[in-house]
Parts: C-alpha cells; sequence; structure tokens
C-alpha cells in the first residue's frame, strides 16, 4: 500500500531501505524526540531488525517516509486495544536534511487519513515533549487539537517531561451492534 503526498510517498519499508533509514535515523537530535525504543546510535543492523518487524504485521502501520527517491523517516501507527481499540497513537521522524520543507505536516494528514478511514480509528493521538516546539507546530498545522499537558509523564536520558496530548478525530464515529 502506497499512500501519496504532495511533498513524500508513504510506503511499507523493504530490505533495500535498510542504508537510508540508518542513515538518516542516526542523529542524536532526532533520537532526543522519540521513545527510547528507537536506538542511538542507529546502524544498519537496527534499521533491518525494524523493517523485519513491522513486514510482519498484518495490516499497514508503519511506513517509510520516501523523499526524492529514498526512505528519509518513517510515520507509525500503534492502535489501541480492549476499549481503546478505535484508537491510535502516531509517532513519526524525518532526516535532518529535510527538515523544513512541510514534509513531515503532509505525511502527518495523510496517515491519519488513512487511520480514520481505512484503519476505522475514531481518534488518533500525538504525545511529544513540551520542549518540541517544532512537532507541536506539525501536529497543529496537520490539524490536531491540543488536549492537555501530560506532567511528568516520560523520562529522557535521565530527565523526567511532560507531554503534550494532541488528538484528532474522525466526525461522528460510528459503531456496528457488535462493538
Amino acid at each position: 500500500m502506497e499512500i501519496r503526498c504532495p511533498t513524500c510517498v508513504l510506503r511499507p519499508l523493504v530490505p533495500g531501505d535498510a542504508a537510508s533509514l540508518a542513515t538518516h535515523a542516526n542523529d542524536r537530535d532526532i533520537w532526543l524526540n522519540l521513545r527510547d525504543g528507537f536506538p542511538h546510535p542507529y546502524g544498519i543492523a537496527d534499521a533491518e531488525a525494524y523493517i523485519a518487524m513491522v513486514s510482519q504485521r498484518w495490516r499497514h502501520t508503519s511506513f517509510g517516509i520516501e523523499v526524492d527517491g529514498e526512505v528519509a523517516g518513517g510515520i507509525s501507527l500503534r492502535p489501541g486495544d480492549d476499549i481503546a481499540r478505535y484508537t491510535s497513537e502516531i509517532g513519526y521522524w524525518l532526516g535532518r536534511r529535510h527538515w523544513g520543507r512541510g514534509i513531515v505536516t503532509d505525511a502527518l494528514r495523510a496517515a491519519t487519513r488513512h487511520a480514520l478511514t481505512d484503519l476505522g480509528m475514531h481518534r488518533v493521538f500525538a504525545l511529544p515533549f513540551v520542549r518540541n516546539d517544532a512537532s507541536r507546530r506539525v501536529l497543529e498545522k496537520a490539524g490536531y487539537v491540543l488536549e492537555g499537558r501530560l506532567r511528568y509523564s516520560a523520562v529522557k536520558v535521565g530527565e523526567v517531561l511532560d507531554q503534550w496530548m494532541y488528538a484528532a478525530y474522525a466526525d461522528a464515529p460510528r459503531l456496528s451492534a457488535r462493538a
């Protein structure tokens, strides 16, 4: 499945993307704004392991962000379960060389639309660190609404951090009788 955007293409990662993924992901400033599951340093073996993991999923929830013919970032949905089964968390990153061009905003809009329409989600949310002003601007440009501040909700490099709670919603969610 491929999703075309004005500035990029969202597509499943393939083994041939590992070198490009590792090149763009191996940046401490990117890592500082992501979960600890995203390694630093980030090498080809990390990229290969990630590509293998996401290719095993039964539905497309993780995409490479292709820019100018190479994968330069990633965007993923983490669907909820149980009572949150119609909700999905979204996370994203883009290689430094491509910052400031509106690429992440386009990718976020497209992935959110995919979650709300194709995957049947009612709500997609993101939890950027309060210090990450760039991510906050991207979320707002993509139509996300600030719901609040989660105090002392994360720890990164030994620092206790607050996170913003942003969300986008499907209009008039409908459930089947069996939902």
